[in-house]
């Protein structure tokens, strides 16, 4: 399963129950999707078919959101 954590504009943050235990969120849009690192800061990881305008939008998503994403994460995973 795949918790929606965020849905900002056009894009959606979510992470997979059973992946890695690096914390990380991904993010899909109607043209591609990509995946940041959380740690040890926000970093790119992957990215399928997103403009670099998109990725900025989504990593300034990401930046926005960071707290909320951390507190998802650590409910769903445990601290």
């Amino acid at each position: 399963m795949a918790p929606t954590i965020v849905r900002d504009g056009k894009f959606r943050l979510y992470f997979f129950s059973r992946e890695e235990t690096r914390i990380h969120v991904h993010i899909s849009h109607p043209d591609g999707e990509a995946k940041f690192w959380l740690t040890p800061q926000i970093e790119l990881a992957v990215n399928v078919g997103l403009s670099q305008t998109q990725l900025r939008q989504a990593h300034a998503i990401v930046s926005t959101h960071i707290k909320e994403i951390q507190d998802a994460w650590n409910h769903h995973f445990g601290s």
